[in-house]
């Protein structure tokens, strides 16, 4: 049994308030983390090495779905939406870099709420509060670290390039095809 017992109907009232606030205040504490914190992975959102050519995304077709996920970075004032690249270049690819980083953050911190939900739910309400948050955050990981290891991949390069040549790197970043990501 749940610490605090309350009617069904109250604790689905519960459910839904919980996940508004959880989102909300991730979201809000996400994108008040300052831009230089966001420039180097730390050891949870570290691209590991089967991630970087993207064959795990890949084969859960995220290709497809990828662009149908809401976007809330531009939600509270000042923020980035990570539907277009801000400019295709080195500086506008490590700022996105920088803004998945972010969402990661926020995303990874909605689904570490999920557990609180034993407070009030029962079993079987526990159950569906994880599986929510799951269902929830795991796929915004998942495209946030598929763009991430792309943009990482297309830095590498023009640093690459810049380092063999002896020059900066070049004004113009890839081209885009529509989607968010190069």
């Amino acid at each position: 049994m749940p610490p605090i017992t309350i009617p069904l109907w109250a604790a689905a009232g519960a459910n839904v308030a919980f996940w508004a606030a959880v989102h909300t205040t991730a979201g809000y504490a996400a994108h008040r983390v300052p831009l230089d914190r966001l420039q180097r992975d730390g050891w949870l959102l570290r691209i590991r090495s089967f991630e970087r050519r993207g064959q795990p995304y890949l084969r859960l077709g995220i290709r497809r779905w990828k662009d149908r996920l809401p976007e809330a970075g531009d939600w509270f004032a000042g923020g980035t939406s990570k539907r277009r690249l801000p400019a295709a270049n080195v500086t506008g690819l490590a700022r996105f870099a920088a803004e998945t980083r972010r969402a990661e953050r926020a995303h990874w911190w909605m689904l570490a709420a999920s557990p609180l939900a034993v407070i009030w739910n029962p079993p079987l309400g526990v159950a569906a509060m994880i599986a929510y948050g799951l269902a929830a955050n795991v796929p915004c990981i998942a495209v946030q670290r598929y763009n991430r290891a792309r943009i990482e991949r297309s830095l590498r390069r023009a640093a690459e390039r810049s380092s063999s040549t002896g020059s900066a790197p070049p004004a113009t970043g890839p081209r885009t095809n529509g989607s968010n990501m190069p």
